[in-house]
């Protein structure tokens, strides 16, 4: 087993060596083509001459950097589009799929905290809906007195009733 281990640790190192040189490299690539690009693309202004010769320099500096300054306003404006299509599309996919409303939680409330969230701090009103309910008296349910008595008694009736359920 430390055997295994050593020979990938060994080719972990390998990698990680190899990937560096990569990176190494890459970045000098990178500076030689930026070197290369800003050559071609923005050579040093010849300075000798009049007074004339500089201006008309600075004036074709000045046209071509207008011309960046457009370029680089239609791609803002291109991006700017394309980037509302995709909020659009995006919308549109979260329309197709549904919104799943999520489950409403039960909150025990009174009446008056009802009404004080509804209606506000400012208005106080103490609804007590008891007080409008009708009294009921309840009657009481008498039992007859034999019921009382001793349960023996009554055991032959009950079996009776029995033999009758039985039978059915």
């Amino acid at each position: 087993k430390k055997r295994k281990l050593c020979e990938m640790e060994r080719k972990h190192s390998l990698m990680l060596s190899i990937a560096q040189k990569w990176l190494a490299q890459e970045k000098i690539d990178l500076a030689a083509a930026k070197e290369a690009y800003m050559a071609e693309k923005c050579s040093g202004p010849d300075l000798s001459g009049d007074q004339n010769t500089l201006m008309e320099t600075c004036k074709k500096l000045h046209a071509l950097i207008d011309k960046i300054d457009e370029e680089r306003y239609d791609l803002e404006a291109k991006v700017g589009k394309s980037d509302k299509e995709i909020d659009d599309l995006k919308i549109k996919v979260v329309d197709l799929a549904g919104v799943k409303k999520p489950a409403l939680k039960k909150v025990r409330m009174s009446a008056d905290a009802m009404l004080k969230a509804l209606l506000g701090s400012k208005h106080t009103v103490n609804l007590d809906l008891r007080a409008n309910l009708k009294q009921v008296k309840k009657e009481v349910k008498e039992e007859p007195a034999e019921a009382v008595g001793d349960w023996r008694k009554n055991i032959e009736d009950k079996a009776d009733r029995k033999k009758m359920f039985e039978s059915s």
